[in-house]
């Protein structure tokens, strides 16, 4: 098996590897993207395990190996680092740090979701996020028809409450503000709506309780 322990950078990866069957070991500096991925198919004959403490901006690359059916092992950082020795840190230290720790059967492997379920992860949030934007712009909605003394709370948002708020007699660009926040939210009230059946759908399916 080729053991590599791989310290990943957005920019790039210093990499320390072992050949368990032969003893031959290595290092390099690769680039991202196109020189990293080259170096990885190049070894795409044989077992392959890659280690590395758990990063964001790591989705290409975790896709990577799991075409070429590489096995990859996330670490808990705070864990790899107590089980440092040297206090001195640096790129090429990191990575045999990692490799030393895959041989020496000592890495704190964490579990990691799936990739179908990170992706219902981002719908969740996704619809969370716009629901955060319709709320903004709806207190600033709010403020505007409280400075022309309409108190109408969630009634503003009622077929009656939004066609006294349009009525209104104001500023030109207070008038144009109003116009533009109500455009938007038009435009989040569909979409949210859709995410919403998305969700409830993934849910009867019960895929949102799959790791």
């Amino acid at each position: 098996m080729l053991i590599i322990g791989c310290d990943y950078h957005p920019s790039f990866q210093q990499i320390a590897l072992v050949d368990t069957a032969t003893g031959e070991c290595g290092e390099r500096k690769l680039t991202h993207m196109v020189k990293a991925e080259s170096f990885y198919r190049a070894l795409s004959e044989g077992s392959v395990r890659v280690g590395m403490e758990a990063t964001g901006h790591a989705r290409w690359f975790e896709r990577l190996l799991a075409e070429l059916n590489f096995e990859l092992w996330i670490g808990d950082p705070a864990e790899i680092r107590a089980k440092r020795v040297r206090k001195q840190k640096t790129d090429r230290q990191d990575a045999e740090h990692l490799m030393r720790l895959l041989v020496e059967d000592r890495f704190p492997r964490i579990w990691v979701p799936s990739p179908e379920n990170r992706d219902l992860r981002q719908l969740l949030r996704h619809r969370h996020r716009l629901v955060q934007m319709r709320n903004r712009l709806k207190n600033q909605l709010q403020a505007i028809a409280l400075n022309e003394g309409m108190r109408r709370k969630k009634g503003l948002w009622s077929k009656r409450g939004r066609a006294q708020f349009e009525s209104l007699v104001l500023a030109p660009w207070t008038t144009r503000r109003r116009q533009d926040l109500l455009q938007l939210l038009d435009r989040l009230d569909p979409r949210i709506d859709e995410l919403s059946s998305a969700i409830q759908q993934e849910a009867d399916d019960g895929r949102m309780c799959k790791g």
